[in-house]
């Protein structure tokens, strides 16, 4: 493929929107003079960077600029001469507006009632409006020499907007699809008033600050009013100090040239390599074949432009969550009519990082004629990817509450930053919708809805409980646990399809939780607040996937209570626990041991006495209930006999009640004087 059908092929000049494109009222050029416009760079933020290159050999260069761009032109305005700077100065002209009660004459208190003074006034003539294609003379005067000048500025322009067509590969029997062909276009307007011809065309994927100067306006800021009122020091004056510092050390030496991503050529030389390969190519095609050409040298040459292809792009991204196979090994199915790439990748933008924004600089030289749009292409590549499913409830999609999107997802392995834009996805030969790409930047992957699957269903359930106990702080004989609040969010698919279904389910995250247990391949994205959990769903089958978050709760808690028990235990079985701590906490947890089974034995023993207590009551009672009745001899003994014995009892527990206790008091006096001497103040990481 020659330059010039490469050319045609990339830029598409108004083959998109030139013939219906709105523009509003047409102008002149917002900037005339006699050097020509020779490269054009656009940014999303609605400026672009324009320079002018040409000899000059006179005294000064004028520059015819739009009045409402004088202020952008002086603010941005950047001159680069070869062998140095010859530009003494850059005049341009200053309007002086009038003072609006200029008409009112001196003394002007003639004591006309006010009620009727706009009647005696003359009307006030409106200000006529600046001719919007006014031109102001800006005018650089130059030492007189000949000199190759380029002179820069900034301009408002329409922003850059990218279009993506994604062609999903076809799926190996059993196997997931995991590669796709991406194509990004540029969409870039013209509507400064002039064409650009042979323009070096660059979009960045990036807005930054521009602001409106207005340069070309005087400003006199009001001055304070000084009085004499005599030097009388009516407060103390507070001071400054600044201590000594010893003196900055010698800059640096200057860094290397920044070389290319994936190589160590610049950008430029991978320009120049492009253009000398395309011209190269170019004069090979109009040589007459030779009869060995279909077997030795086209391989050659498509395998050179392949690998000239991943220099532009910088070499291998990061890899991907879902981690598909190497792109280079696998073999896309183009048996149906898929849309395909160029012939010629050496005609492809050159994607870079340049001080931290991506930059897409065409190869060859754009036509962009005025009031019109022009579609280039910017890359075209295999990249990571495959189709499957995305449950993500959105209230403008009411069904999506119980059924999810079909989506596809890729993983931007490109040098730069992807823009925001729409995306075409096919699919063996077959257009499957529509969808929408956020800004995607290098390595990350995105997820992309085009349409809703109904063969699937979906229902969500959720509850809370609280769980486990941890070892938090021991400080001052006071001890503090973690515990879970644990939330668990069922999602439960039903696959009515004849096929496996792998769905990701978009599960919204609680604030300041953690996953637990989550399935492999969960990717929790920490800046959206969500994350993707995959489950593959067997064909007819139903299954049900188990979120499961946990926030931290701390307490403090008795050192007696059964949760200590549980987060002293577990701190103690915890390889990463401190060594000492552990010692002292074996120490006092055998005393503790010894003191709870005190304290059991003690206890067991006074709900007896209660017991006890209650039936002796009752046997007094009855006693007393049949005291006269000669016939109850017989109960009257037997129920003393019971009231002794219970008596009897009582008695003993007392005895043993009172041994208790002081031997309780004992312990936990050798308790206390154990943890107190413990300190934890930093608890272990949640596993």
């Amino acid at each position: 493929m020659t330059m010039t059908k490469t050319v045609r092929f990339a830029s598409m000049a108004a083959l998109l929107a030139g013939a219906g494109l709105s523009l509003g009222c047409v102008h002149g050029p917002d900037v005339q003079s006699g050097l020509a416009l020779r490269r054009v760079v656009i940014y999303r933020n609605g400026v672009g960077y324009f320079e002018r290159q040409g000899r000059v050999d006179e005294d000064e260069v004028t520059f015819k600029v739009r009045a409402e761009r004088v202020g952008d032109f002086l603010a941005t305005l950047a001159v680069i001469e070869q062998g140095g700077s010859s530009v003494r100065s850059a005049s341009f002209p200053v309007g002086v507006e009038k003072d609006e009660d200029e008409a009112d004459e001196p003394g002007g208190g003639d004591g006309n009632d006010p009620r009727f003074e706009v009647l005696l006034k003359p009307p006030v003539e409106k200000k006529k409006k600046k001719d919007r294609d006014h031109l102001e003379n800006v005018k650089l005067t130059l030492d007189g020499k000949q000199h190759d000048l380029i002179v820069g500025y900034v301009a408002e322009t329409p922003v850059w907007r990218p279009s993506y067509r994604l062609v999903v590969g076809k799926a190996e029997p059993g196997k997931p699809t995991t590669t796709a062909d991406l194509q990004a276009w540029g969409i870039v307007q013209n509507t400064s008033g002039e064409d650009w011809k042979g323009v070096n065309l660059t979009l960045v994927a990036g807005a930054p600050l521009a602001f409106q100067a207005t340069l070309e306006k005087a400003v006199i800021p009001p001055r304070p009013v000084v009085t004499d009122q005599g030097e009388v020091i009516s407060s103390v004056p507070v001071g400054e100090t600044s201590l000594g510092e010893p003196p900055p050390p010698p800059p640096p030496p200057p860094p290397a040239p920044m070389a290319a991503p994936g190589g160590g050529a610049t950008l430029d030389g991978l320009l120049q390599e492009a253009k000398d390969s395309d011209a190269e190519e170019d004069k090979n095609e109009r040589k007459p074949s030779a009869g060995k050409a279909g077997r030795g040298g086209a391989p050659k040459k498509k395998e050179k432009a392949s690998s000239s292809s991943y220099r532009a792009y910088g070499g291998a991204a990061p890899a991907p969550a879902f981690a598909p196979p190497p792109v280079a090994a696998v073999t896309i199915d183009r048996s149906r009519a898929n849309p395909s790439g160029p012939r010629n990748v050496r005609a492809l933008a050159a994607v870079a990082m340049e001080s931290g924004t991506t930059h897409y600089d065409l190869p060859f030289t754009v036509d962009v004629p005025n009031h019109s749009a022009t579609m280039v292409l910017l890359l075209s590549k295999p990249v990571p990817g495959e189709s499957n499913f995305l449950f993500a409830p959105d209230g403008g999609v009411p069904d999506s509450a119980s059924h999810p999107f079909r989506v596809v997802r890729f993983t931007n392995d490109t040098a730069g930053l992807l823009e925001r834009g729409p995306i075409a996805v096919f699919e063996n030969g077959a257009f499957l919708g529509q969808g929408m790409v956020d800004p995607l930047p290098r390595g990350a992957t995105a997820t992309v809805p085009f349409a809703l699957e109904r063969s699937l269903a979906v229902q969500t359930a959720r509850d809370a409980n609280e769980e486990g106990a941890r070892l938090a702080q021991i400080e001052g004989g006071a001890l503090t646990i973690e515990r879970d609040w644990v939330t668990h969010t069922r999602y439960t698919v039903k696959n009515g399809a004849d096929a496996e279904a792998k769905v990701l389910i978009k599960h919204s995250r609680q604030y300041n939780t953690r996953l637990n247990n989550a399935p492999k391949g969960t990717e929790d994205n920490t800046g959206t607040g969500t994350a993707l959990v995959p489950i593959d769903v067997p064909a007819g089958a139903t299954k049900v996937l188990d979120v499961d978050e946990r926030s931290v709760q701390r307490r403090s808690t008795d050192w007696l209570a059964p949760l200590a028990d549980d987060a002293v235990k577990g701190y103690l079985a915890d390889p990463r626990a401190d060594a000492a701590v552990v010692a002292q906490l074996r120490a006092a947890w055998e005393a503790r041991g010894k003191l709870r089974v005190t304290l059991d034995e003690r206890d067991k023993l006074n709900a007896e006495h209660r017991q006890l207590d209650n039936q002796i009551y009752q046997l007094n009672s009855s006693i007393k209930a049949i005291e006269k009745n000669k016939l109850a001899d017989p109960l009257r003994r037997e129920l003393t006999e019971r009231l002794a014995k219970a008596t009897l009892r009582t008695d003993e527990i007392t005895k043993r009640t009172v041994v208790l206790d002081m031997t309780v008091s004992e312990q936990s006096i050798r308790f206390r004087d154990l943890i107190n001497t413990i300190k934890m103040v930093k608890p272990l990481p949640v596993p």
